[in-house]
């Protein structure tokens, strides 16, 4: 599932392919940068920072080598230092912007009042859980991918993906869909 407007990257190495994919890849990191960050504007910053990063040091890709992975990897490694070095010094609730349109489909009645519960329950997750959450589901890369992009192995990749997604499983907000307004209508109608 690839987000509309970005084209498959052949992905196997060479600066074109780099540059194919910081022309068309912005999109998608800014959205990823936004759910690990948890605000747009810190989200903006990183993926910028990342990008420069990335285009440094493209020398250091070596041919034959993924793009998409490293390229994610230095977008999450650049929001990993944003998190430890900037966001801690302030307080995250002033001046964050909703990032309830990240929704997948906002034209479907409460599939956006269920995305925003689903941004809400991944801002509660771990860093390092939410962090192959979104690259797994927002950012569709493979395990294999997600463990190149983190420098961990597959098997922590599916571990840490079993656990995001049993807490998941168990927050309020998620839990169940019965619990929303609207959700019995159609039982009332019967």
């Amino acid at each position: 599932m690839r987000p509309q407007g970005v084209r498959q990257v052949s992905g196997k190495g060479g600066p074109e392919d780099i540059e194919a994919w910081l022309e068309e890849g912005y999109a998608p990191s800014f959205r990823t940068a936004c759910l690990i960050l948890g605000n747009r504007a810190d989200a903006e910053e990183a993926v910028q920072e990342a990008f420069l990063r990335a285009w440094r040091f493209r020398s250091s890709l070596t041919p034959g080598s993924d793009v998409r992975p490293w390229l994610y990897r230095v977008v999450v490694n650049t929001c990993n230092s944003k998190l430890r070095s900037e966001i801690p010094h302030r307080d995250r609730r002033t001046g964050d912007e909703h990032l309830d349109d990240l929704s997948v489909a906002d034209s479907v009645t409460g599939l956006v009042e269920q995305s925003s519960d689903l941004v809400r329950a991944l801002q509660s997750l771990p860093v390092h859980l939410r962090v192959v959450v979104v690259l797994r589901y927002y950012a569709d890369l493979s395990e294999r991918e997600i463990a190149t992009a983190i420098g961990r192995r597959p098997g922590t990749v599916k571990s840490r993906l079993h656990e995001a997604r049993r807490l998941l499983a168990d927050h309020p907000a998620l839990r169940s869909s019965d619990d929303r307004p609207g959700a019995h209508d159609s039982e009332v109608a019967r």
